[in-house]
This record gives structure tokens, C-alpha cells and sequence, in this order.
């Protein structure tokens, strides 16, 4: 099967999410502003999903440009990726709705790390059927952006006990680090084709 399918297959499933999300957004009843701010977590929460969705589209867009075949490890790698992401919705929900609450908050941890570590394994499977040689591999290097974020999630999963202010700090931190453009694919790629 060419890459294609798979990335298009990919890109349906991610816009599916988004929709779901931003349907999850009540419209409230009233024509003035006031009624707009109980809404706001909710909002919020939307906005941090959004980019983060955003953040895997484009990574994910860069990692399958670097891969030349698609093998069965992948699609099975590619299918538990976008299993943690069909979640966001869900736990977008559920902490936008309780108001950045302790659990919610933790939950949407959970499913960041477990978003990561899947990304992750795609990421591996792509190496692997790509072999040691690949542009996706001296792409990575050390990955520290990669090792990093996990970390953090689980740092955060554990704030919102305490600190429920800190564990979205940090998922806000997490983003930000990943909006930085990261060019490695872009130019292992580019010295691949001179």
C-alpha cells in the first residue's frame, strides 16, 4: 500500500476530531456577552486540543513524507496513534466542562502521554522499516523535544492533585515547545534529495 492512503486515511480521522470538538462547544442562549464566559473553559480547552491536533497533523504529515513504504507494523502503530487522539474530544470535554478540574485535568494528561508514546512507536515502526540508514532516523537524532514531553505530562498528571493550575501551565508549555517549527525532517530530507 502506498503512504497515501495512509496519510489521507489519517488526515479524515483528524478532521473528524476537530469537528467533534468544536460541536461539543454549546451555543448558549442570550444575545449578550455575559453569556459567553461560562463558556469560556470550555473554550479554552478547545483551543489547547486544536493545537495540539494541529501539532500531530504536521508531525505526523513530515514523518510519513520521510518514509518511502508503508509496512503492517506501521498501520497498526498508525491506528493506536489515532486511537489516543479520537479521545481528545472526550477529555477536551470533560475538563473544559469541570472547569480545569483535578481528574479531567488528569485524564487529559493521560491521553497526552499515551498520544506521545503512540507517536512514538509510529515513529519507531517507520525506522524500522525504513533500517537504520533512514531519513526519518538522522532526522531525529536524540529527539530531546520527543523524550522531553512525556516527562512533562507525567509532571503535570501529577500537579493537577495539587496544583491544577501548574498541570495546564505545563500542557500550555508542552505546545508551545512543539509550534516551534522543527526543521529536522525538512532538511534530512532536502540533503536526502541532493
Amino acid at each position: 500500500m502506498g503512504k497515501n492512503r495512509l496519510e489521507a486515511f489519517s488526515d479524515g480521522v483528524l478532521a473528524i476530531i476537530i469537528t467533534i470538538m468544536v460541536l461539543e462547544l454549546k451555543v448558549p442562549h442570550g444575545e449578550q456577552l455575559d453569556v459567553l464566559l461560562p463558556l469560556v473553559p470550555a473554550f479554552l480547552s478547545y483551543v489547547l486540543s486544536f493545537v495540539y491536533i494541529g501539532i500531530y497533523w504536521n508531525n505526523h504529515h513530515h514523518m510519513l513524507h520521510a518514509a518511502t513504504k508503508v509496512s503492517g507494523p506501521m498501520l497498526w502503530a498508525n491506528l493506536h496513534l489515532l486511537f489516543w487522539l479520537s479521545l481528545f474530544p472526550f477529555v477536551t470535554g470533560w475538563m473544559g466542562e469541570n472547569h480545569f478540574a483535578a481528574v479531567p485535568s488528569a485524564l487529559y494528561g493521560l491521553v497526552l502521554l499515551m498520544a506521545a508514546i503512540a507517536y512514538w512507536v509510529l515513529e519507531q515502526a517507520i525506522i524500522a522499516s525504513e533500517g537504520p540508514g533512514s531519513v526519518l532516523k538522522r532526522a531525529v537524532g536524540r529527539d530531546w523535544k520527543g523524550k522531553l514531553s512525556p516527562v512533562l505530562y507525567g509532571t503535570a498528571i501529577a500537579a493537577t492533585f495539587w496544583a491544577p493550575w501548574i498541570a495546564q501551565a505545563i500542557y500550555v508549555f508542552v505546545a508551545i515547545l512543539w509550534l516551534v517549527p522543527d526543521p529536522r525532517i525538512e532538511r534530512a530530507l532536502h540533503r536526502g534529495e541532493s
